[in-house]
């Protein structure tokens, strides 16, 4: 029998609760966790029924592509978790499939924890009702979220970020460089996402971009982390033919950002990333035609980029679906390098949102869940 249940979406999943299942195994140093897993999960102990990589699909079309697989795997993983019966479940981020699950577990007599809120304040706010039906409590990573629960009636923490608490407030851009073996000149970092549906719709663009730097920056250099072995070979294949001082990555998307200058990134945790490690950017996105009408008629505010949304301003460039062009992220991109107030302006307003989110979170979750590991059974 398990003592927690876990279900994490996607990389940024993966490595948010890596960090608080290490702090709960402080405490319970023989705990028995299992649900769908990543690679860092794995790695501390955590059993994988089914691998993270599994619910890493994103937009209406896609879902629905995937749907049948999806459907399956939620029957499958509710089935072993009402026979195991956990103490508690916590879902990490994965709302659509984990709220569905939540709501099936709650109602069997197990405690639903829900780590990272989904962005009720961007779009769909109507997905409030189904998180009351669905969670015990929810834990949530940014400090306006806790005021909207509150409201909802539902059991909240602010937990601030873990990867405020990982990330340090002033990155060694030198020895990042250094490790990276680069030379002297600017560094852009291209972050096109983790998805390989991410990496099809903006590595060429970021690629094209790039290109378009160097005519002016010709010891422009250009870091680009994949996710993937899978992400690589369709990084390869974008840059075919390309003239570009390229590194392609095997991961290390933080030193590429402690390293960088200023970064190209897909919109999503990568943003926040780059915020945290003070650095410029310009944010893009690119879904689908019927998923971007399908998102824009129901948006809340005119900001997709967490920065943005946190500082409630367009403090960096955002440039999606038509507006994604080579041309813009390339001409975004050269007026923050000839900028250097512009960037310090940037670089201390992302250390004071960095301040805020720094709460130790991977110990206030723990904190969180540990009453409901120490119920009698």
């Amino acid at each position: 029998m398990i003592d927690l249940g876990v279900v994490a979406g996607e990389t940024s999943g993966d490595l948010l609760g890596a960090h608080f299942i290490a702090a709960l195994q402080q405490a319970y140093p023989d705990l028995r966790a299992a649900g769908i897993a990543g690679p860092r999960l794995q790695a501390i102990g955590v059993e994988a029924i089914y691998p993270s990589e599994k619910l890493a699909v994103n937009g209406y079309v896609e879902v629905l592509r995937h749907l049948p697989e999806l459907l399956w795997i939620r029957s499958r993983i509710a089935r072993y978790f009402l026979h195991q019966r956990p103490r508690v479940f916590v879902g990490i981020d994965a709302p659509d499939f984990n709220f569905t699950l939540e709501a099936k577990l709650k109602q069997a007599g197990i405690p639903t924890v829900h780590f990272v809120s989904p962005s009720i304040w961007a779009w769909r706010p109507e997905r409030i009702h189904r998180i009351r039906q669905a969670v015990s409590h929810m834990l949530v990573v940014f400090p306006f979220e806790e005021q909207i629960y509150r409201a909802a009636g539902i059991p909240v923490s602010y937990v601030g970020h873990p990867l405020a608490d990982v990330i340090p407030l002033e990155p060694d851009t030198a020895a990042a460089r250094a490790t990276l073996g680069l030379a002297p000149g600017p560094v852009i970092a291209l972050l096109p996402g983790s998805r390989l549906s991410e990496v099809m719709r903006h590595a060429r663009l970021m690629l094209d971009a790039a290109v378009r730097i160097r005519r002016h920056y010709p010891d422009a250099q250009f870091v680009l982390p994949a996710a993937s072995e899978a992400a690589a070979r369709l990084i390869r294949q974008a840059a075919q033919g390309l003239d570009l001082a390229l590194h392609l990555l095997d991961g290390q998307s933080h030193t590429a950002l402690a390293a960088c200058d200023l970064t190209l990134v897909a919109s999503g945790t990568a943003t926040l990333e780059a915020a945290l490690f003070k650095k410029p950017m310009v944010i893009t996105y690119r879904v689908p035609a019927l998923t971007a009408y399908l998102m824009r008629k129901k948006a809340l505010q005119p900001w997709i980029g967490l920065p943005n949304i946190l500082a409630r301003d367009f403090v960096v460039p955002e440039r999606v679906q038509e507006a994604a062009t080579a041309d813009n992220l390339a001409a975004d991109a050269l007026a923050w390098l000839d900028d250097a107030p512009r960037r310090r302006a940037a670089a201390d307003t992302f250390r004071a949102m960095h301040l805020s989110l720094r709460q130790d979170a991977s110990a206030r979750i723990a904190e969180a869940v540990q009453p409901y590991l120490a119920r009698k059974g």
